[in-house]
């Protein structure tokens, strides 16, 4: 995955006050930490943040005006309740080569066998350890033929070169379950006169 690119600049004033005027200027609030550095307070650019945080576990270049650059990936992103606008993102510093834990979304793809048989999903997404500058979007399940009681644990997925499981293997995942049997329909109560 490609770094994204936003500029930022350094906060010097802090409270609800200024997160207001922040946002009011397009920006978003946010704060910087990790690997033993002093935590910098910054304000990203909010359309192009908004635009990268569609990609989960984007990975990010910020142009900090005066402060030079810092790659970092979004740890805590706050929304707005109602609006669902970015109102505060934590970012993590990573450094190229680095591993980091990350959780993925679980995509299926595929039919099951014929049957009515069900998917039932136990985990939407799988925590894994990539390298900060390849950290798969996804991780791709093929279901395709699996029959009622099979189940699909964390060891069975197939991930990308240089990423491993940060979980239990033996976790279930999926699993296929047989349809419900309907109950007969009850008899009518007394007779019609």
């Amino acid at each position: 995955m490609s770094e994204i690119k936003l500029s930022a600049q350094l906060r010097t004033s802090f409270g609800k006050g200024s997160a207001r005027q922040a946002r009011r200027d397009a920006m978003v609030p946010g704060v910087i930490y990790g690997h033993g550095n002093d935590t910098k307070h910054v304000n990203v650019e909010g359309h192009g943040l908004q635009l990268a945080l569609r990609t989960p576990n984007v990975l990010l270049s910020l142009d900090i005006e005066g402060a030079g650059t810092e790659l970092v990936i979004p740890k805590a992103v706050q929304k707005h309740p109602l609006k669902r606008s970015i109102s505060h993102v934590d970012y993590l510093i990573v450094k190229k080569g680095e591993k980091v834990t990350v959780d993925v979304a679980i995509v299926t793809e595929g039919d099951l066998a014929a049957g009515g048989n069900m998917l039932e999903t136990l985990q939407n997404t799988i925590s894994v350890e990539a390298e900060a500058t390849h950290i798969p979007t996804e991780v791709t399940v093929s279901i395709a033929g699996l029959q009622a009681g099979d189940t699909i644990h964390a060891k069975d997925l197939v991930l990308p070169a240089g990423t491993t499981l940060a979980v239990d293997g033996d976790i279930a995942v999926l699993q296929v379950v047989a349809p419900q049997a309907e109950e007969p329909a009850a008899e009518a109560e007394g007779t019609e006169a």
